[in-house]
């Protein structure tokens, strides 16, 4: 009885220093003012679409101010989903290197990196949600 006491008092122990641990994390998150958006973004689309989201020339188009990343947001959020494997033009200037499917990211995390897409880089459109994403990823 005073074992099945003491490992009920550890686990009590447990889960309120994860609960504070949590609330800590959460706290220097907002802190920070940092969107969640941009760590993703800095570790799947900066080698391609560079830190200012010119892209490269002739390769990887721009997500500065164009009407894929303004425009139709099922649009966009297909384009991480699937890939893209067509030639782009966009502003009189083609870009013929492959998107990769970006499918393995969660829905969360394709919300939070196409908001961030969209709302930054001189970027002034609305936020994708996480319903936006699980209803393009439902339709094949």
């Amino acid at each position: 009885m005073k074992k099945l006491i003491a490992l009920l008092l550890l686990f009590v122990v447990c889960v309120i220093c994860l609960q504070s641990l949590n609330a800590e994390t959460t706290v220097s998150k907002k802190n920070t003012g940092v969107h969640p958006g941009k760590a993703i973004y800095d570790t799947y689309c900066l080698t391609c679409h560079q830190a200012d989201g010119f892209g490269v020339p002739g390769l990887n188009p721009p997500i500065v101010k164009t009407e894929w990343v303004l425009g139709d947001k099922t649009r966009l959020i297909n384009v991480l989903l699937k890939g893209l494997n067509t030639p782009l033009n966009i502003n009189g200037q083609t870009y013929r290197n492959p998107m990769p499917s970006h499918a393995f990211l969660t829905d969360q995390e394709i919300a939070h990196v196409l908001t961030y897409v969209r709302s930054n880089f001189g970027n002034k459109a609305s936020a994708v949600t996480v319903a936006e994403v699980q209803l393009a990823r439902g339709a094949k």
